[in-house]
This record gives C-alpha cells, sequence and structure tokens, in this order.
C-alpha cells in the first residue's frame, strides 16, 4: 500500500511506520528499543489516545502499520505481549489514568513487563462468574485469598489482570471486582503445569494472604464482571488486526506436508485435504467479515464462530497431517519442559498435533461457545439455571 492510494490517516500510520523501522532496523536493535520506539510513534495501538501508544486514529489502520514491521523484519507486535497486547491494554486504557496507564502500557508494548490474565479457578472455567477467590478489606487496600488455574505465562509474568469475589451476599455477577496485581506480591505463588506437549506455558496459581492496594482496584466495587466483559470484548476484537493470509497457518503445514510427501498421496487423503483448504478459506473469510463489520461499528454475528470453528479446524487439520505421516506421526524430538516456546524441529507436527488438543478449551470450551451461539446469535431458549437471582453463598458447589 502506496500513500497515494490511502487517507491522509492512513499515510499518516505508513510515514509513522516506515520512520520506525528506518531509525530502528529490527535486525539490528534491541526488541525493546524497537518496541518502545514503536510505542512513543504511536503505532503499538493506533486506536488508542495520543501519549499512551496510540494516535486516536481507527484500529482498522492497525493493519498498516504491523505489515510495515513484519515486512521489516520485525515480530507481530501481538507476539511481543501475547496476553498484554491483545486483552489487557485496552482495559488499562479505559480505566486508569493517564500517568499510571502510560506507566503500564510502555513496558508492556516493548516486552520488558509481560502480563497475564487471573481469571479461570478449579471450579469457575466454563461458568466464570462463579468463581471463588475472596478479595476482603483491608486497610489502605484488600487482601486476596484464592486459587487460579490455566494461567498462561503466569510464571513469566510482572503482572496480572484478576478478578476477585468481593461480595458474597449478591448474585454472582454483582459480586465481583478487577484488579491489576504485582505478580512479586508476597503471597504470589506459580506452580507450571505440564502440558500433552512435555512443555509448561501455563499455571496454577495460590493467592495467600496477598495485599492489593486499592489503587490497583479497575472500576467500581461489584462492577468487576462489566470491566471483565470489556477485557474478554478486546480480546474478540483483537481478531480483526491478525486475519491470516490466504492458505497461511495450520493450513499451511499440512500443504507442505503433502508436497514433501508425494508417496503417500490417495484418493481419500485429496479429498481429504481438499475440504480442510475450504474449511480454512471459509473461516478467512469470515474473519474478513467479522473485521469488516467492527470498523463499520456494527459487529456482527460472525465473531462469535470464528473461534469455534477456527478451534475445531486447527484439530482437524493437525489430524490429517498425522495420519499423512504415518507410523512417523507416533514420534516426538523431544519431552521436556525445557523445550523452546516455538515450535520447530524435526518432529514440529507432531508437537502441533498434541497442542491442537487445548484449542477447543482454552477461551471458552467449544460446548460454552455452542450455548453462547446459541442463546445471543441465535436467540433461541436459554437453558435453565438454578442458581440465576440466588446470591452466591447459597449456590451449591
Amino acid at each position: 500500500m502506496t500513500t497515494t492510494d490511502v487517507t491522509p490517516d492512513a499515510a499518516l500510520v505508513e510515514k509513522l511506520a516506515r520512520e520506525v523501522v528506518a531509525e530502528h532496523p529490527p535486525h539490528e536493535v534491541p526488541l525493546t528499543e524497537l518496541m518502545g520506539a514503536w510505542f512513543d510513534a504511536g503505532l503499538a495501538w493506533v486506536h488508542f489516545p495520543v501519549g499512551l501508544g496510540g494516535l486516536g486514529a481507527p484500529r482498522s489502520l492497525q493493519m498498516i502499520a504491523n505489515k510495515i514491521i513484519k515486512d521489516a523484519g520485525g515480530p507481530e507486535p501481538r507476539t511481543v505481549n501475547t496476553i498484554g497486547y491483545g486483552i489487557v491494554a485496552g482495559t488499562i486504557s479505559r480505566y486508569t489514568d493517564p500517568d499510571t496507564a502510560a506507566r503500564l502500557l510502555r513496558p508492556l508494548a516493548t516486552g520488558e513487563e509481560l502480563w497475564c490474565q487471573l481469571f479461570s479457578e478449579p471450579g469457575a472455567g466454563s461458568d466464570l462468574a462463579g468463581l471463588a477467590t475472596m478479595a476482603v478489606p483491608d486497610g489502605d487496600g484488600w487482601k486476596i485469598n484464592g486459587q487460579k488455574v490455566w494461567t498462561s505465562l503466569a510464571h513469566k509474568s510482572r503482572w496480572a489482570v484478576l478478578l476477585a469475589r468481593t461480595d458474597p451476599d449478591v448474585p454472582k455477577h454483582r459480586g465481583l471486582t478487577y484488579f491489576i496485581l504485582d505478580m512479586t506480591t508476597p503471597g504470589v505463588q506459580v506452580r507450571p503445569l505440564r502440558q500433552l506437549t512435555g512443555r509448561a506455558s501455563f499455571n496454577e496459581v495460590f493467592l495467600d494472604d496477598v495485599h492489593i492496594p486499592d489503587s490497583g482496584r479497575l472500576g467500581d466495587v461489584g462492577a468487576g464482571w462489566f470491566v471483565a466483559t470489556g477485557t474478554l470484548g478486546d480480546e474478540r476484537t483483537s481478531l480483526g488486526d491478525r486475519i491470516p493470509a490466504r492458505g497461511s497457518g495450520a493450513i499451511a503445514d499440512a500443504l507442505d506436508l503433502w508436497k514433501a510427501h508425494p508417496e503417500r498421496h490417495t484418493a481419500i487423503l485429496r479429498e481429504k485435504l481438499a475440504r480442510l483448504w475450504s474449511r480454512a478459506e471459509s473461516q478467512r473469510l469470515t474473519a474478513e467479515r467479522a473485521r469488516a463489520s467492527a470498523v463499520r461499528g456494527t459487529p456482527g454475528p460472525e465473531s462469535a464462530t470464528i473461534k469455534l470453528a477456527g478451534s475445531e479446524l486447527n484439530q482437524a487439520v493437525y489430524e490429517f497431517c498425522i495420519e499423512l505421516l504415518g507410523p512417523e506421526g507416533a514420534l516426538i524430538d523431544t519431552y521436556s519442559t525445557d523445550a523452546p516456546d516455538d515450535v520447530s524441529g524435526p518432529t514440529a507436527i507432531q508437537r502441533k498435533f498434541l497442542r491442537s488438543r487445548a484449542t477447543t478449551l482454552e477461551g471458552g470450551t467449544s460446548e460454552i461457545m455452542r450455548n453462547v451461539i446459541g442463546e445471543r446469535v441465535l436467540k433461541l431458549p436459554q437453558e435453565v439455571r438454578n442458581d440465576k437471582g440466588k446470591p452466591w453463598k447459597d449456590i451449591p458447589r
């Protein structure tokens, strides 16, 4: 895209992005320097206010900036701080004062301070509003006790967003409060959980008399569900910033594997691959429609199906790959918690197959996503909920 065929706002984003990568060549400077300059230029989140990593520009222009930094050899910005960029940053910008937001957002953008999300619990995953971690007043702040689980990157994170119960005497959605937690606070214990792949990238987190100052509270007391809904909405909206190119992602692995093993081609496998490619293309076009709706400010039902269809497609693609590999698919090069985070090496496909088993669980199980689509998109009758309107303390657990 050139400045001759874009709007002035798009031209400004392009100009700033090209200046950053010219003055801070991605292959020659530290990542923190590059991403710091990216933040200072307002390119971390172009729709954020000036001074908070943004330009006050339309969100749709983010793709222009991201393409320039990637074409120059830099990272996809979101991967620098996965949860920070796509999930947490918007909540920080909305609920903290400008000075606090700037102090938190810049090291988030550079990757110097990673973030995690302390939402799910052993008894409150799909039913997040039923969580039991308690926050009680404690001097100038709050004392937190409880347990969280499936917390990605908690073992590397400096900060977390935390949802806790501050009032057990009201219905479950109304008794929650939202906090920011410094993960170095005394009483925070992180225990990695070993995955099927052999790695440990998510964790269980124990909170034992953890003190959070009231300045770490985001939103009003009891309004945590409302704040958390905004956080989860940011996660869904961020999909529009990273629509895959045609034929990329998991389906690209399947196509590459198919080309590498012509001796294993059969008519049945050829038909399976063609069907998977068609599903991948449908998924990409659905994401395009969702992005276009978000840009117009009229989000449609497409985003509700992206996660469900995408996670199940991911599993189906790698199941095909393992079938194509035959007995070789049972091999893996290393099974260790010390395995690198990047999925590479001679048995990368096998590792991706194992990792794909989590896609229909994380971020909402497929069963829950079907309920969401049925009730909120298709407007079907809701399931019977025996806890509706009851105080949380009176709900059997």
